[in-house]
């Protein structure tokens, strides 16, 4: 009896050790997902991790707590991708992390040196966020960290730029610190690297060659840096590479000043405007503005109107100027009956007060009715004579009666008789 009461305490023990990690009890203070693989305790104000957890998450989330100290006590996690301990106050990466992880972020806290042996040993690490604490120094060593692709130094204290960064990385952001020089080589080696953020730091120039080797670039900024336009012998490297560069680059320096080292030739004339046919094209659009008549300008003056000489009507071929309405000059109708129809001159006021006149035929004496729809002044028999069209104040319509012609079936029946009175006449 006492023997199988020894067997049921001793599985019981054996139940209490492993029940929580082959079953996975999810601690209650944290959130769990994924078989309890996926654990969120942030916001919890723990300064402890939490009983209950698994050794194999995936994904752990100690975010916004009030962690100080978290040294050697994550190495257990041997399955980890993602650790979050952001917004918390350590003063340092946690010491012996899994090197599982895949993702690191501890944005956020009083990290003031990165220190070597952080990342010594981190071969799978692919997102490094050490954003916002006050690092000083980020010593980093070479050949390691050969899967990273991301690293986010920005919103520290760096006064230079991290040498040996790995080869492989994609994304470097070095915004808002206080960064004022790149030491030779740094840059070198970052043959894929294709964003470089380099925005708000104490950069004056960029030493020469320092940007030559980054053939993949495709984003870079530049702006709010103290740049030395005047600066003769070390800005000129930096206006040269961001003129020729084929990556975007936001903020170029000294682009709303002017380069003083900067030749000022002035500017050749292209092959185009140099080749013969547009010379002389242009050379043709000068003679032909330069012989352009001017048109004949008539002045308006109270009750009277003053006009240049024009050609006599019967030989006038282009259109006469007259003063008048706002109506559109039209063309009156040409055909054989125009000369015994009544002209109606439909004027046209612009700003020289200019018009429009409907050409005779070479061939008419007749003289010609002017019938002015509006503006025409009561004292217009008194015009100078200098004028050559003459104005008659009647008007006649070209469907009054006694303006029709006669028709030839009138004409016939006395034609007849002349001939008949001749005949008789010569007998």
């Amino acid at each position: 009896m006492e023997y199988q009461i020894l067997n049921t305490s001793t599985c019981l023990l054996i139940l209490l050790v492993f029940i929580p990690t082959g079953l996975g009890i999810c601690p209650s203070s944290c959130k769990c997902s994924g078989n309890d693989r996926n654990v969120d305790c942030s916001g919890r104000n723990l300064t402890v991790l939490p009983q209950g957890l698994q050794d194999n998450l995936t994904y752990l989330n100690l975010s916004f707590n009030q962690f100080v100290d978290l040294d050697h006590q994550l190495t257990r996690f041997t399955n980890l991708r993602t650790l979050d301990i952001s917004n918390n106050w350590l003063k340092n990466v946690p010491a012996h992390l899994p090197k599982s992880l895949w993702e690191l972020y501890a944005t956020n806290n009083n990290i003031k040196v990165l220190q070597k042996l952080d990342t010594a040993y981190q071969w799978n690490l692919r997102v490094l966020d050490v954003s916002r604490n006050m690092v000083e120094r980020a010593v980093l060593i070479n050949n390691t960290l050969s899967s990273l692709k991301f690293l986010n130094l920005s919103s520290n204290k760096l006064w230079t730029v991290p040498t040996n960064m790995p080869y492989n990385i994609e994304t470097v952001d070095l915004s808002n610190n206080f960064l004022s020089q790149i030491l030779p080589g740094t840059l070198v080696r970052l043959q894929h690297l294709t964003s470089l953020y380099l925005h708000n730091n104490k950069f004056s120039y960029i030493p020469d060659k320092a940007f030559d080797q980054l053939s993949q670039l495709q984003v870079i900024t530049l702006y709010n840096n103290p740049w030395s336009c005047g600066d003769n012998q070390n800005i000129p490297y930096v206006l040269q590479w961001v003129q020729g560069t084929a990556a975007r680059v936001l903020g170029a320096p000294c682009a709303e000043q002017p380069w003083p080292w900067a030749s000022t030739a002035p500017a050749r004339p292209t092959a185009l405007d140099s080749s013969p046919m547009i010379k002389g094209t242009k050379a043709a659009d000068r003679e032909a503005s330069a012989a352009a008549p001017e048109p004949t300008k008539v002045t308006k003056t109270h009750k009277q109107f003053k006009a240049e000489e024009v050609p006599p009507l019967a030989t006038q071929r282009q259109p006469a100027l007259l003063p008048g309405t706002e109506r559109p000059p039209a063309r009156s109708p040409a055909g054989p009956q125009e000369a015994a129809a009544t002209r109606t001159i439909l004027v046209q006021a612009s700003s020289e007060g200019n018009a429009s006149l409907a050409p005779a035929t070479g061939a008419s004496t007749t003289p010609m009715t002017l019938s002015i729809t509006s503006g025409m002044p009561t004292n217009y028999s008194k015009m100078p004579q200098s004028t050559t069209a003459t104005f008659r104040k009647e008007e006649a319509t070209p469907s009054a009666p006694d303006a029709r012609e006669p028709s030839r079936a009138s004409r016939g029946p006395a034609l007849g008789l002349l001939w008949l009175a001749l005949l008789h006449a010569v007998a």
